[in-house]
């Protein structure tokens, strides 16, 4: 995959086949529409193009707004790869974009800039200053640019439309299986496993600990049935995000257990994705509560992830961060 910061110095050559998003999550909708983008430009041997923008548009058109992203740009390129897309195109969401006519984006960008041909779109898709252009006005523009425009319903689960906004207020309030089905995957986080206070260890429960990481969207506090990553090969764990407020109250950290493993992970890298959510964080009055509660939530863990390995074989071997 050929990857292009900024526009081209020439437009792209042969039969460029576009679709045009900021594809943050990679979700069940934005895999419908990079399949169709590929499958049209393999029928007629042309060239599957993502143009895709940086930094998310929010943060231009609404300065000091923090903007927490479902993944990371080395997802997105990857996912990309994966699914068979030969140009990336990575443009500057600038407050020049921004203000460009509808008529002076497609001009300048999509006709001069890269020389489309075919570009596929979400039903709803918006664009052009002040997200005035509609898809009938990019069907009329592309016409004086000979391209043609081909839109693509959404995808729906439970009657509702598949969309990042959707999915991170799942993640956010804890309801990672139905974030996982937009997704087509269980959520993910990862980071370094940094020391800690072997308070886990103490009672029988070594956990590694994870900094949550910033501008991420961040699952609730609480308890989840989870997949531990180490060098692509996947654990069973029961994972907690909060502050451990049974002890002295702390930063807020991912802490996962590994089942069954006594590994050391100082300083290794872990990727966790998110199962199942179990229960809510809480504050226990002894130890022995706590612990109580623990064998409850790791046995609960085990049976969701038991169930899962049985009946999505395929996503467990998709979700592998080597895949």
């Amino acid at each position: 995959m050929n990857i292009t910061h900024g526009l081209p110095a020439c437009p792209l050559p042969g039969f460029p086949v576009l679709t045009i998003g900021n594809f943050d999550g990679q979700h069940l909708g934005h895999q419908a529409l990079v399949r169709a983008v590929v499958s049209s430009a393999r029928k007629i041997k042309g060239v599957p193009t993502v143009l895709t923008f940086t930094p998310h548009p929010v943060e231009v058109l609404r300065p000091g707004a923090s903007h927490n992203y479902l993944s990371d740009s080395v997802d997105k390129q990857a996912f990309f790869q994966r699914l068979g897309i030969a140009e990336l195109i990575i443009l500057p969401f600038t407050p020049e974009l921004a203000a460009l006519l509808p008529g002076q984006f497609v001009e300048q960008v999509l006709w001069h800039g890269l020389g489309i041909r075919k570009v596929f779109v979400g039903e709803n898709f918006v664009f052009g200053k002040g997200r005035s252009g509609t898809i009938q006005d990019l069907r009329i523009l592309g016409q004086e640019a000979q391209f043609s425009v081909e839109p693509i319903s959404p995808v729906l689960i439970g009657q509702e439309i598949v969309s990042s906004t959707r999915i991170r207020k799942c993640v956010m309030a804890g309801k990672v299986a139905e974030a996982a089905q937009c997704l087509g995957r269980p959520y993910r986080l990862g980071g370094q496993v940094i020391p800690g206070d072997r308070r886990g260890a103490q009672i029988g429960w070594p956990t590694a600990n994870i900094r949550l990481p910033v501008h991420r969207v961040l699952p609730a506090d609480g308890i989840y049935a989870t997949l531990a990553y180490i060098e692509g090969m996947p654990h069973c764990s029961v994972s907690y995000i909060g502050k451990r407020s049974t002890f002295l109250e702390g930063e807020r950290l991912l802490e996962v257990h590994i089942f069954d493993r006594d590994l050391h992970l100082y300083g290794r890298e872990l990727v966790v994705d998110f199962v199942e959510y179990i229960r809510e964080d809480r504050t226990f009055s002894s130890v022995e509560a706590l612990l109580k509660q623990m064998a409850q939530d790791g046995e609960r863990a085990r049976a969701i992830l038991a169930a899962y390995e049985a009946f999505c074989p395929s996503i467990l071997e998709s979700s592998s961060p080597n895949a």
